[in-house]
C-alpha cells in the first residue's frame, strides 16, 4: 500500500509526478495548505508539519529528496534512478537536489508575495534579491540542458522529475524566455503525462492566485 499526503502546487507534487511516472498503484489524500497540518494525527507523519508524507508498506517517509531516492531504489525496474557505482550517479543526486536550491528562493518569494498580507510587511528589496537568486539558478540549469534532451546523458530520470516541478513553480517568479534551452526541455518535461496527471485538478484551492507575480 502506497498512500501520498499531498498539497497542490508545493513540494509533494514531485513526489506525486513521480509515482506517477513509476507506474505503481497509489492512493492520493489532499490535504489543504493550512493549519490542518500542525494536527497531532498529521504531526504523527510528518513531525514537519509539512507536505509529503508517503506511507509505504507501513513505514512513513517524509522530505521529498529523499522519498524519491527511496522510490527509485524500491523500482528500480523504471529506470529513474541512478544506483550506487553508475556512472551518472553523482550527476542524477546534484540534480535531483539541485531541485531544493530552487525550491528555496521559491519559497522565499512566495513568503514575500502570498504569505504576508500586509503590504507593509513585505520588502521590495527581498524579492528583487529572491528573483535574482532563482533566475541564476534557473540559468545553470539552462547551461546543463544546452546540446541535452534531459538532465542525465542516460536519459530522462527523477532528476527531470524534481527539477521540473521547481521549474514549474518558479515560473510564477521567472520568464524562461531567457533560457532557450531550459524552455525547450521544459516543453517535453511538460507534456509528459507523468505530469500531466500530478497537476491540480480544475476547481481545486491553489496556492497561487496568479500566473506571474512580478519584483516589486
Amino acid at each position: 500500500m502506497i498512500r501520498l499526503h499531498h498539497c497542490h502546487q508545493t513540494r509533494s507534487m514531485r513526489v506525486l509526478w513521480l509515482l506517477h511516472e513509476l507506474g505503481v498503484d497509489f492512493e492520493l489524500v489532499v490535504h489543504p495548505f493550512d493549519k490542518s497540518l500542525r494536527a497531532p494525527g498529521y504531526l504523527a507523519l510528518n513531525p514537519a508539519g509539512r507536505v509529503p508524507a508517503l506511507e509505504i508498506d507501513g513505514e512513513v517517509w517524509w522530505e521529498s529528496g529523499a522519498i524519491m531516492e527511496l522510490l527509485c531504489e524500491r523500482f528500480p525496474e523504471a529506470g529513474l534512478g541512478r544506483a550506487p557505482g553508475h556512472s551518472e550517479r553523482a550527476d542524477w543526486l546534484i540534480w535531483l537536489h539541485f531541485a531544493e536550491t530552487i525550491s528555496q528562493h521559491l519559497a522565499a518569494l512566495t513568503q514575500q508575495h502570498i504569505m504576508l498580507y500586509d503590504d507593509a510587511m513585505r520588502s521590495p528589496v527581498v524579492m528583487k534579491l529572491e528573483a535574482a537568486r532563482l533566475s541564476k539558478c534557473l540559468g545553470a540549469v539552462n547551461d546543463r540542458l544546452e546540446g541535452r534532451e534531459h538532465l542525465l546523458e542516460g536519459g530522462f530520470s527523477a532528476a527531470d522529475v524534481a527539477v521540473g516541478q521547481a521549474v514549474y513553480m518558479g515560473q510564477r517568479f521567472a520568464r524562461l524566455e531567457a533560457f532557450p534551452a531550459l524552455a525547450d526541455w521544459w516543453a517535453r518535461v511538460s507534456s509528459r503525462q507523468g505530469f500531466v496527471a500530478s497537476l491540480p485538478p480544475e476547481g481545486a484551492e491553489l496556492l497561487y492566485s496568479e500566473e506571474f507575480y512580478a519584483p516589486w
